[in-house]
């Protein structure tokens, strides 16, 4: 077995992992079909090993499926419609209660802080990022399909209990997950040259 000093990894597979990552959407997956709870455990795994600050390790993850996700569904749309009041758009209260169903599972981001933390939270908000960024690559790998959406409920403050979260953490969204049918197209980015300073004197 190599020891860690003698590892080494082919760096073009990593790079073209993260190249092809992309957010595949619940109307992109295979209706039905679940993903192995074993696989989502290791994509979660993965996430756990983001970058932290001082280790707080401040991810929450609360995993939605089977009858999981009619309960989630049933909650964002009914908190939906009690917040919306003049607001309230029925084809977003149905997609609210029915988008869910279409996925394998639902993973909500949450963002656990530490009262005696003396850590800047945007210090925070960048680990669970990288831990989300550690999901999308690790769906991409298995040939899976997913999303980061900050979208229905994700700044209702009565909703945190619901994902075991307190008043004083943050709800940063969901990740759906599923598997593709339809896969999203290619991409393009600018080049990073153009959004790069070098100071070398």
């Amino acid at each position: 077995m190599k020891t860690k000093e003698a590892r080494s990894f082919d760096p073009e597979t990593i790079n073209e992992l993260i190249r092809l990552r992309r957010s595949v959407f619940v109307d992109q997956f295979i209706p039905g079909k679940k993903i192995p709870d074993e696989i989502v455990r290791q994509i979660l795994e993965n996430a756990n090993w983001a970058p932290t600050h001082k280790k707080t390790e401040p991810w929450r993850f609360s995993v939605f499926s089977d009858r999981g996700m009619e309960k989630l569904a049933r909650f964002q749309s009914d908190m939906y419609r009690t917040h919306a009041g003049e607001k309230f758009k029925e084809d977003k209260y149905q997609k609210l209660l029915t988008n869910p169903l279409k996925c394998s599972h639902i993973i909500s981001i949450g963002l656990k802080r530490s009262p005696e933390s003396l850590i800047p939270e945007m210090e925070e908000i960048a680990a669970v990022a990288c831990a989300v960024q550690n999901i999308y690559l690790t769906v991409t790998a298995y040939g899976l399909g997913g999303y980061w959406t900050t979208g229905g409920i994700t700044y209702f403050q009565e909703a945190k209990a619901f994902f075991n979260l307190n008043p004083d953490d943050i709800l940063m969204g969901f990740f759906y997950l599923g598997y593709v049918a339809i896969p999203s197209p290619d991409s393009k980015r600018k080049p990073v040259s153009e959004k790069t300073i070098w100071i070398s004197e």
